[in-house]
């Protein structure tokens, strides 16, 4: 019999819950003792606030096993009809390498890393990153790109508050042609008008910029209906104007049209998706941004850079980081926090595999279709909306027979683009087929076969063909053969530290179990094929899994509804505020705007802020990392009749459960507030604790932390927001397929469901754990925290903890101390746990100088009590410092990571031994993880901006 299967007699048999917490029965009886308490409960009495506490257990469905679960997705996935879409709108199939998708995708080497901000343990991925840099820049023709967005449309809107920075004039005018995609200008709506910015929109040919005084003007290439027009009479009007020119342009057209930077465009943004990332119903898809070197402090985003290890050999790194827009918090320029590397290193490896004369070869191919239909189809009579396209065409039909022509498509297994009752569009793609074309050409009336058609009258004038190279780094022409491909992948994957390899500890970072039953359903082909825009009838199977992971997730959080369209926790937040302030505005306040922040709080909540159109104010924390709630009085008092929101990460960024959450929350209420609750540490609460039970109006939710999306080395990530009945109707919409509340804001995100394509693996993992697993879940959470907290507590102040002496689920250690007595700092306590084998906690975040845990109920007491060892032998390490047995700048914190080429040298000159340099705990000995860089010089990195693949010549020496 299973040891845990009391803890809830109706779990089956093989219970997944007993798969996903790390510890055993023995481990917690274990643990318990050590912190000399009864139970489970009686640590929930001691680190939950009584008030806040619920009693009653989730109204979830009981938990399935593994078996069960994986057959009723199977069974909803179903009713998702597989048409061949060719809608187009920035969306296209595409024909995933199966050597990237089995040792990328679906490889937890990949999947389950963090990150990078620890760059020597995330060398692999940085490469990939850096590879993704330099295809896009050399697509685009411009020197400095992004790694990665979350998708065209709010890259877009990132590109129009770049412009609105970099623009000399200080202007509130921004213009958008009007064929962009339809949720690209929607969403660049939504942005501008909370940052008091005007959308303009028309013809770029004949709009007056001038005269309009615009900042920044956006254009489509090719245009959402196809057309590709000579762009250098727009971008010297748009300059002749004051203004910037942004391009939101299709990474395959480049190979074979006009890049953006040689018709002078300042930022060229878009999506990679068709580079090797299925539809899955709108995402999750790798968006870019690439711009002049001028603008590299204004871009948004992470942009991977080189530099040089200690040893002098390249090494890359973040070059400019997302920490910096939290350093820089209302600030900031930008709210981006998780990107979407695992689909942006998927994209980098697509144009490795093919590289540019593969790249070429499918352009061509599908270049050459999209002429024969369009010829076929002018011989059949109908007329064609601009005669110099790419892969699409909107197609002129008679009167009223727009609906028809769709509807005989759709008979035919295809869906088209409705425009309106004479248009019909389409887009073509690298997986089209012969039978496609004569189905296409049969549903607007055609006989026979497409065939060979004279389309020479469709080539590409001369003037908007691409003359100049790109991809030329020898890494786009290495790697043909699937062997070869495969040991690339493999070898950039080894310079990689994951989960695979050990516990990621992060302090609110939530670096848990991703299990495999739950990410099997991503490459179904039910839910990777679909298109966003697909008539929701054809999507019946996604309907329903959204429809009841949302109500699961209100039940769990105790909110009246919610969305999933956020495809990010930053976006979540953003989403929320925008909830708030449309409500504000709905009840005829539009004037309240004031947001009032903890200083502790997470750094993106002040740029959200920002981004929402409020006036951040800082409250202040007392000596024990509290909410100071008389300063919050205060200044709730002060700010009465514009308070719009409080945000409070709840338990609190300092990791406890603060025993006067409800107070806070009547306090911001009174004065006419609403309280946004971040739920990045909502894994201390399911099953404890509801956010709308103590107070919260609105809370996100990040599923790649608590719900088990995996991070993917920084991203995917969804962040759903919750929400009360009086905010349920300003849920976010969407222009193409309706959804959201009755009277809701503009859309967050360019798909309606955003990044629907992964939402499997949360439903998943909620259907297997069910209520008592999930409440089990956070007591463990809870548990392994305390049980670290106490080890480390002889040997590190732990900073901050509850009334009872308790902490959440996460806690921080406290290194400032180091830095007098040993001229040790948190940098050096991160880099040398790599020598042990372990991934950095957060680092100098919430307070400078301390390292935030966070273990997780994944990980057994064994891998809890391993990286207590590490961290208290580090600390023995700190004391032969501090007697003067190592200088100060030569010991084995200050040379941390070690690398195999450096314990191997010749020479060797320091106090400590090899063996003490690289073997430094029992259980490297059973297996090793070795850095493959030298610390890495960050300074030098900022003095000398690279972001594109060096010479090969560069890495000669760089590895072991």
């Amino acid at each position: 019999m299973s040891p845990r299967a009391e803890f809830d007699p109706r779990l089956p048999v093989g219970a997944f819950s007993e798969r996903h917490l790390g510890p055993s029965q023995a481990d917690v009886a274990a643990m318990l003792a050590e912190l000399r308490l009864d139970g489970l409960e009686a640590l929930v009495e001691e680190a939950l606030p009584a008030d806040i506490r619920r009693e009653v257990p989730l109204a979830l469905p009981l938990p399935a096993s593994e078996h069960e679960a994986l057959a009723r997705l199977r069974a909803i996935a179903a009713q998702n009809l597989r048409l061949r879409s060719f809608i187009g709108m920035g969306y296209t199939g595409c024909l995933p390498p199966a050597v990237i998708v089995r040792n990328i995708l679906e490889n937890p080497g990949w999947y389950t890393a963090y990150t990078p901000y620890q760059a020597e343990i995330a060398q692999g991925r940085l490469e990939a990153l850096l590879n993704f840099q330099t295809m896009v820049g050399d697509l685009c023709a411009l020197p400095l790109c992004n790694a990665s967005l979350l998708d065209e449309a709010t890259a877009a809107a990132e590109a129009m508050t770049l412009c609105h920075r970099a623009a000399r004039a200080k202007r509130t005018r921004f213009f958008a042609a009007a064929d962009c995609h339809p949720q690209t200008l929607a969403v660049v709506r939504t942005r501008a008008e909370a940052l008091g910015f005007e959308v303009v929109t028309g013809d770029p040919q004949t709009f007056d910029f001038a005269a309009a005084e615009v900042f920044g003007a956006l254009v489509q290439y090719p245009g959402t209906y196809g057309r590709v027009l000579d762009m250098t009479p727009v971008v010297a009007r748009v300059h002749a104007a004051g203004a910037l020119v942004v391009m939101a342009c299709d990474l395959l057209s480049l190979v074979r049209l006009r890049p953006p930077g040689e018709w002078g465009a300042d930022v060229a943004i878009g999506t990679a998706q068709r580079f090797g990332t299925p539809m899955a119903y709108g995402g999750p898809h790798a968006a870019f941004l690439a711009t002049k070197e001028e603008y590299k402090r204004h871009i948004p985003g992470r942009v991977i850079g080189v530099s040089r290890d200690a040893q002098g050999r390249p090494a890359l790194r973040m070059a400019m980081q997302t920490r910096e827009q939290h350093i820089r918090r209302e600030k900031a320029t930008s709210n981006i926090c998780t990107a979407q590397v695992l689909l942006a290193v998927i994209a980098s490896m697509y144009g490795v595999y093919h590289g540019p004369e593969g790249l070429e070869r499918i352009a061509g191919r599908v270049h050459h279709a999209t002429s024969r239909l369009a010829a076929a189809l002018v011989d059949l009579g109908l007329q064609l909306e601009g005669e110099t396209f790419f892969d699409t065409l909107t197609v002129r039909v008679a009167e009223g027979q727009g609906p028809a022509v769709v509807d005989a498509a759709v008979e035919r297994g295809i869906n088209l683009r409705p425009i309106d009752a004479r248009r019909v569009g389409l887009t073509l793609d690298e997986t089209v087929s012969e039978a496609d074309l004569d189905a296409i050409f049969a549903a607007f009336g055609g006989q026979g076969a497409v065939g060979e058609r004279d389309v020479r009258r469709f080539a590409l004038p001369e003037a908007l063909r691409r003359q100049t190279t790109f991809m030329t780094h020898p890494v786009f022409h290495r790697h043909r053969s699937e062997h070869d491909m495969l040991r690339y992948i493999r070898r950039l994957e080894a310079r990689d530290l994951s989960l695979t390899t050990s516990m990621i500890p992060l302090g609110s970072c939530t670096m848990k179990l991703n299990a495999t039953t739950e990410m099997i359903p991503v490459t179904w082909p039910e839910f990777a094929e679909l298109h966003p825009f697909a008539p929701r009838e054809q999507a019946r199977g996604y309907q329903q899994m959204i429809g009841e992971l949302e109500a699961w997730l209100a039940e769990i959080t105790g909110f009246a509804a919610v969305s999933v369209q956020p495809n990010s926790g930053a976006q979540g937040e953003y989403a929320g505020l925008m909830v708030v302030r449309a409500y504000h505005r709905a009840q005829g306040q539009a004037h309240r705007n004031v947001c009032l922040i903890p200083v502790s709080a997470h750094g993106t909540n002040p740029a959200s802020a920002v981004m929402a159109g409020m006036s951040v104010v800082v409250v202040g924390c007392d000596e024990s990392g509290n909410i100071d709630v008389d300063d919050l009085r205060r200044k709730a008092e002060a700010h009465r009749d514009r308070l719009a929101a409080l945000m409070v990460t709840y338990p609190s960024t300092h990791g406890v459960f603060e025993a006067t959450i409800r107070e806070i929350c009547e306090v911001v209420h009174a004065h006419g507030g609403l309280v946004y609750l971040d739920g990045a540490n909502l894994n201390a609460q399911v099953g404890l604790c509801r956010p709308g039970d103590y107070g919260a109006d609105v809370c996100h939710l990040n599923l790649h932390k608590t719900f088990c999306i995996p991070h993917g080395g920084g991203g995917p990530g969804v962040g759903p927001i919750g929400v009360t009945a009086r905010l349920a109707p300003f849920l976010p919409g969407h222009p193409v397929v309706p959804c959201g509340g009755a009277r809701a804001v503009g859309p967050i995100a360019a798909a309606p469901w955003g990044s629907a394509g992964i939402l499997p693996i949360p439903y998943l993992y909620i259907a297997m754990m069910g209520a008592a697993g999930l409440t089990r879940a956070t007591e463990v959470a809870i548990l392994n925290a305390n049980y670290m907290a106490h080890r480390l507590a002889p040997h590190f102040p732990i900073l901050y903890t509850g009334a009872s002496g308790r902490v959440a689920h996460e806690f921080i250690v406290d290194l400032r101390g180091f830095k007098g007595s040993a001229g040790i700092e948190a940098e050096d306590v991160a880099k040398r746990l790599m020598d042990y084998g372990f991934h950095a906690p957060t680092m100098s975040f919430p307070v400078a100088g301390t390292l935030m845990i966070e273990p997780t109920e994944s990980e057994p007491k064994a891998e809890l009590d391993r990286f207590c060892d590490a961290l208290i032998a580090i600390r023995a390490e700190i004391a032969m410092i501090e007697r003067g047995e190592w200088p100060r700048g030569d010991n084995p914190l200050k040379n941390a990571p070690h690398t195999a080429a450096v314990v191997t040298a010749s020479t060797w000159t320091h106090p400590y031994d090899r063996e003490r340099a690289a073997y430094p705990a029992p259980w490297l000995r059973e297996h090793k993880y070795w850095p493959p860089v030298g610390r890495i010089d960050n300074a030098w990195g900022d003095r000398n901006l690279v972001c594109a693949c060096l010479p090969t010549d560069a890495y000669a020496d760089a590895s072991p």
